[in-house]
């Protein structure tokens, strides 16, 4: 009795003695606590902007490791931790990398580029960008670039789809004059109406260096010159001159694209999916939306969440996905355009009308019942909303 009284008090002890070594080895780095509070003020949305920075404790030094492309945050986290008197070793990184030796800016110089979440061909597509988009540039992965888009998106994009530029050669860039396509396809040609240079989609901008009776003769990002057609675009000036966004022609815009294929991380002709739809919308009316449905939904004038469709303009977007309840937040997972009598345009399967007439042919069952709310882009002033003919995005 004697020996199992022993035993049984030694396994306490022991056990005593193992809860406190665990407890001392899980006791809060104090560095750590200020890296989450300076990445919850600075980074809501990682989609956006990057903060990947840890600390390491060597011996008596806490070091800061990492990268960021926020020097903004990483001051406030030293100012954080100075006031909090922690000493500590700043190793981080703030990108652009000095690996690009200044190529810090880019252009897109395909039709569409597709954009991954990480830097190979075999991970998600995040989202494209078309032909003449210029990005920002941060650093270089084997034979791919992380890039952050003008609506802030951050992205891998391989080399074959970005020209990678300095700051004078992306100035110049931006000083020359330009076009934009417009038509759904269509190609750039070597000679007026031969040989095919590549494919275009509506929205590639392009640098012009002449013009001639019935084509615009062009310069690629990489230097390729073609010819495009003039009844299939119109200089860049022109068309921003012009632009009136207007309820008619944002539903004229979505019907040109009726059939698109969907295609998840879509936002071109070439397919989309149903942010990449109402952001395509927008962009060809002068206007950069976010990228997200997710993001969308935080941009513009609320204009219903109580199924009252009277009260909706076309052009309003439409949120669906599932309400917050009292352990989650609301999670919004799919958007559409309003077109006006009961009908709202998405891509889902194809770009097709639905509506929210239960006595119609095309109700959508499934979609009226997980509806939200709506949102106002058109005419709205919204810090998330880029308006092409107030802010320089692809010509000064």
């Amino acid at each position: 009795m004697k020996l199992i009284y022993t035993l049984v008090l030694f396994t306490l002890l022991d056990f005593i003695s193992t809860s406190c070594t665990i407890k001392k080895s899980t006791k809060i780095n104090p560095s750590e606590e200020q890296i989450a509070i300076v990445k919850n003020q600075f980074v809501p949305d990682k989609r956006v902007a990057l903060f990947d920075v840890i600390s390491v404790k060597n011996k008596n030094d806490i070091i800061l490791k990492g990268e960021s492309n926020l020097p903004e945050a990483i001051q406030a986290l030293k100012e954080n931790l100075k006031a909090k008197n922690i000493t500590f070793v700043d190793s981080i990184q703030i990108l652009p990398n000095s690996s690009l030796e200044g190529k810090t800016r880019g252009v897109i110089k395909i039709s569409v580029a597709n954009l991954r979440s990480k830097p190979k061909h075999s991970s998600e597509l995040a989202t494209q960008a078309t032909l003449g988009t210029p990005v920002l540039v941060y650093k270089k992965t084997d034979n791919w670039y992380l890039i952050q888009t003008p609506d802030k998106y951050l992205s891998w994009v391989d080399s074959g789809g970005i020209q990678l530029m300095n700051q004078e050669e992306f100035a110049n860039w931006k000083l020359a004059d330009k076009i934009i396509f417009l038509n759904t396809y269509g190609q750039s040609f070597e000679n007026k109406q031969q040989h095919i240079v590549s494919d275009l989609v509506a929205g590639d901008v392009l640098e012009v260096i002449d013009e001639l009776k019935t084509a615009y003769k062009v310069k690629y990002p990489d230097g390729r010159t073609a010819y495009v057609h003039k009844n299939q675009a119109k200089k860049y000036k022109t068309w921003l001159a012009e632009l009136k966004p207007t309820q008619e022609s944002l539903i004229k815009t979505s019907k040109d694209l009726m059939g698109l294929p969907y295609l998840w991380g879509g936002t071109s002709s070439k397919g989309v999916d149903c942010s990449g739809f109402t952001k395509t919308i927008y962009f060809l009316n002068g206007m950069i939306i976010p990228r997200d449905a997710s993001q969308q939904v935080h941009t513009g004038l609320l204009t219903d969440e109580n199924k009252n469709f009277k009260n909706l303009q076309a052009g309003d977007l439409l949120f669906f996905g599932t309400p917050a309840a009292k352990d989650k937040k609301e999670r919004v997972t799919h958007v559409g355009m309003w077109l006006g009598n009961n009908e709202f345009i998405h891509s889902s399967g194809r770009v097709h009308i639905s509506s929210m007439d239960k006595n119609a042919p095309n109700y959508d069952a499934y979609n009226f019942n997980r509806y939200l709310k709506s949102k106002r882009i058109l005419n709205q002033m919204d810090k998330n909303i880029i308006n092409l003919t107030e802010i320089s995005v692809f010509k000064n």
